[in-house]
C-alpha cells in the first residue's frame, strides 16, 4: 500500500487541519507558537555555526529544515504555515474570518515569544553570560542582522519593497512545505517532502518574519547599531506583509482553486458509516437476545 498521499485529498486534509487549528485554545496556540518559535531559533543558530566553521553556505541551508521538521512532527504552531492553511480552510467554508485572525495574531505572538526567548539564551551562551564578545559566531550573526534592516533601510522604500518581495518568494516555498508535510502517511515520507522547500527558500536567502525574529534580535543584544523601530519598520513589517500575500494567494488559494475540496460529504460519508455500524450492533443484540432467554429457560 503507497503512502503517497494525491493533491486532492492532500488538500482535503489541509483544511481538515486548517479547521482545527482555528479551534485551539488560546493556551494552546500560545504554548505551541513558543515552542515552533524557539525551534526555528535553534535550527537558524546551527546554520551560523555552521558558516562560522568556514563550510559553504549551502550546507547550512540544507540542515536549516531540521527545526521545520521538528514543530511540524509535534503538531506545533508556526503563524508563516497558518497563513495558508487557514485561509483554504475559509475557502472550504470550515473557518470562520474572525477564527483566522485570532489563530494568526495568537501564534505570532507565541512565535515572537519563543524566538526572542531562544535569542537572549543563545546570546548568554556564546557570550559566556555576558563575559565575552560571541567570536566569529556573533560577528556573522550581527552581519546577517544589519544586512535585514540597515540596508534595506538605506534603499529607502525600494529596500522595503525588495523586502516584501523576498519575503513572498520565502514563504512561498514555506507554505508550500506545510502542505507537503500532508503528502505522505509515513514520517520518513513527510521529512523529505516538506525538507525540500525549506532548503530552497534558505539556499536563497529569503525572508521569513519567525527566522527574524530571532536572527535580529540576536543581532541587537551582540551588539549591532538596530534600533527597535529599524528592526520592526524596515524588516518585521514588510516581511510579514510578504508572508501573509505568499501564504494567502499563491499556496492557500491558489491550489484550494484548482483543487476544491468538499468537506461535507467526507463528514457525512463518517456518519453513514457510523450510524451503519450502530444499525448492524442493534440487529446482532436483537438476533442473539432470544437465543439468550431460550438458553435461559
Amino acid at each position: 500500500m503507497t503512502d503517497y498521499v494525491s493533491p486532492k485529498e492532500l488538500l482535503q486534509e489541509a483544511v481538515l487541519l486548517g479547521k482545527r487549528k482555528s479551534e485551539l485554545s488560546i493556551r494552546d496556540m500560545l504554548i505551541r507558537g513558543t515552542l515552533a518559535g524557539a525551534f526555528l531559533g535553534y535550527a537558524t543558530s546551527l546554520v551560523f555555526v555552521v558558516l562560522s566553521q568556514g563550510l559553504p553556505p549551502i550546507v547550512g541551508a540544507i540542515l536549516f529544515p531540521v527545526g521545520f521538521v521538528i514543530l511540524v512532527l509535534l503538531g506545533l504552531e508556526l503563524v508563516t504555515g497558518n497563513f495558508a492553511l487557514l485561509p483554504a480552510g475559509l475557502m472550504a467554508g470550515t473557518v470562520r474570518f474572525t477564527r483566522l485572525l485570532r489563530n494568526w495574531g495568537w501564534v505570532y505572538l507565541g512565535n515572537m515569544i519563543g524566538s526572542v526567548l531562544y535569542a537572549a539564551l543563545f546570546y548568554l551562551a556564546i557570550t559566556n553570560w555576558h563575559t565575552g564578545n560571541g567570536g566569529a559566531l556573533a560577528d556573522l550573526v550581527k552581519q546577517a542582522a544589519q544586512k535585514k534592516t540597515l540596508a534595506y533601510a538605506a534603499l529607502g522604500y525600494s529596500g522595503w519593497a525588495t523586502a516584501v518581495v523576498k519575503a513572498v518568494l520565502c514563504n512561498w516555498m514555506v507554505t508550500i512545505g506545510a502542505i507537503l508535510a500532508l503528502a505522505s502517511r509515513s514520517t520518513f515520507g513527510k521529512i523529505a517532502a516538506m525538507w525540500l522547500p525549506i532548503m530552497t527558500f534558505f539556499a536563497l536567502g529569503f525572508e521569513h518574519s519567525v527566522v527574524n525574529m530571532f536572527l535580529i534580535p540576536s543581532g541587537m543584544m551582540l551588539g549591532a547599531p538596530i534600533s527597535t523601530f529599524q528592526w520592526l519598520f524596515w524588516n518585521l513589517l514588510p516581511v510579514t506583509i510578504g508572508n501573509i500575500i505568499a501564504g494567502v494567494v499563491l499556496t492557500g488559494t491558489a491550489l484550494y482553486a484548482t483543487y476544491p475540496t468538499e468537506i461535507e460529504p467526507v463528514i457525512k460519508q463518517v456518519q453513514e458509516l457510523a450510524t451503519g455500524q450502530d444499525q448492524q450492533e442493534t440487529a446482532f443484540a436483537t438476533a442473539v437476545k432470544p437465543r439468550v432467554n431460550q438458553a435461559s429457560a
